[in-house]
């Protein structure tokens, strides 16, 4: 038996938790009562829902319910603000999120725990083998893990389960971070500390009660909250408009002297037209530069308002 404190989080967010809430619960505290020495259950009610869950947690044994520790929500909120109310509750050495998908298969935390213990990972979650969802909800997540990667530097798996084994140290700088961008995924990444995955059979999946506009939302608030590219988008969109501005400029110079485009079509010579179309070319590209300054300037503003710690010591060693 392993002398180490084990805090086991998950939120309850919609009537398939509550529903498979039972086989959770007594699959883990069997695992958890042989190999543990100390462990905790923290459950967080992300909804009306206390009736329910108590009505659940009663029938269960006395000597697993002195292990559970409920978390009443007075409003729903996002799950994954939801989730570190959890993990700000967790005292454990370790602290694991196990989703109530992986109820049949409560060996899969000594797994990830193991695999942290045994070679000093700080971090463990379980990755899917697949997506499976419909087709347009799959192409909106593999362009925003594009974007992520391309433009934020993060390591993000998009592959990866909400479920993983997190160290003392490394949630200790995960609470540190306190994002309203609704993807903590993000925030796992950010704190870094070293990682490793456990491969599972289970798909990821779409949330029942979450549609398609939402998970737009989301993942438009994600992309602005961890990565430039909307900047870089506006840098493109200033470079394309001197492009045209400048091919503007040179046609009209062109058909005043000559009466014949770029393109080698006669054209008749107006009055003021020429000027015309250099000061509006010139505008374009002027205000499009002006958008993009703007852009960095609130970008700077907004990464000061976030107040991310600047670094985050993993450890100091002495000799």
């Amino acid at each position: 038996m392993q002398q180490v404190f084990i805090s086991v989080v998950n939120v309850l967010h919609s009537p398939r938790d509550i529903a498979q809430l039972r086989l959770w619960l007594e699959g883990l505290y069997a695992e958890l009562r042989e190999q543990y020495t100390d462990y905790e259950f923290v459950l967080v009610n992300n909804g009306n829902w206390t009736g329910d869950i108590d009505a659940v947690i009663r029938e269960l044994p006395e000597a697993l319910r002195q292990h559970v520790f409920l978390l009443n929500l007075s409003a729903r909120v996002d799950r994954n603000n939801a989730l570190l109310a959890a993990l700000d509750r967790a005292n454990g050495d370790y602290t694991v999120i196990f989703e109530t998908a992986f109820a049949a298969h409560p060996q899969l935390l000594s797994a990830v725990f193991e695999k942290s213990r045994r070679e000093n990972f700080d971090m463990v979650y379980l990755r899917a083998h697949e997506r499976r969802m419909p087709v347009a909800t799959k192409l909106l997540y593999r362009v925003f893990y594009f974007i992520l990667r391309r433009y934020s530097g993060l390591k993000i798996d998009p592959r990866a389960h909400h479920s993983r084994v997190i160290s003392r140290r490394a949630l200790n700088s995960l609470l540190r971070l306190r994002e309203n961008s609704h993807y903590i995924k993000a925030n796992y990444a950010m704190v870094g500390y070293s990682n490793a995955f456990v491969e599972v059979e289970e798909p990821l999946t779409v949330e029942p009660d979450m549609r398609f506009g939402e998970q737009v939302r989301t993942a438009l608030v994600a992309i602005t909250s961890f990565t430039d590219f909307l900047r870089s988008v506006l840098f493109w969109i200033f470079m394309f408009s001197v492009l045209v501005a400048g091919v503007a400029i040179v046609n009209a110079i062109k058909v005043k002297f000559t009466n014949v485009d770029i393109f080698g079509d006669h054209q008749p010579v107006l009055s003021g037209w020429a000027f015309l179309v250099v000061m509006i070319s010139s505008f374009f590209a002027i205000t499009c530069l002006n958008l993009y300054i703007m852009s960095i300037y609130l970008s700077n503003i907004y990464a000061e308002i976030k107040n991310r710690p600047l670094y985050i010591i993993e450890s100091v060693k002495r000799y």
